[in-house]
């Protein structure tokens, strides 16, 4: 079952910006070869940290999603693992890995474009951005520019079942 989406009129220009810069980090990943997924991390002052797309494949690194190198980047750029106030746009809903990633670094919210059935722990198959058996939680948002993430992800993956 997918995440819950959030209205449109949830989202102010602010999301949409940081948002629209997840996508063009998305879209430098699917040129590059990785599944076009792109993040960015804002910080509580509403200034961009860190953004960042996919590059498994680039660096041979299973664990070199989007989400996790901008949570690096921010971390690094504060001097701090701790996130607190920072939130996470990232255009597909963080799998396992990435939900307990955001987790860990204690950012406030995590705003997600598409949902994503099949590996997605921020609502689809389970949530551990607010399970309450964890010492924090983050509050998060779906569905921000989901129809442009959607078709990134469609036509990267058209693509490899027909590259001529």
């Amino acid at each position: 079952m997918p995440a819950e989406t959030t209205p449109d009129w949830a989202f102010d220009d602010r999301d949409r910006a940081a948002m629209a810069l997840a996508l063009d980090e998305a879209r430098r990943a699917g040129s590059a070869g990785d599944v076009p997924v792109g993040a960015v991390v804002v910080g509580a002052d509403g200034k961009v940290l860190a953004s960042a797309g996919n590059r498994r494949e680039r660096d041979a690194d299973p664990t070199a999603h989007a989400e996790l190198l901008a949570v690096r980047a921010a971390a690094r750029a504060l001097g701090t693992w701790n996130l607190a106030g920072c939130t996470l746009y990232v255009t597909l809903e963080p799998c396992a890995m990435c939900a307990a990633a955001c987790v860990l670094a204690r950012l406030e919210c995590v705003v997600f474009a598409a949902s994503d059935p099949k590996a997605g722990f921020a609502g689809s198959l389970a949530n551990l951005l607010d399970d309450p058996r964890l010492n924090h939680r983050v509050a998060w948002r779906a569905g921000l520019l989901a129809s442009a993430a959607q078709d990134l992800l469609r036509q990267f993956f058209a693509k490899l079942r027909d590259p001529g």
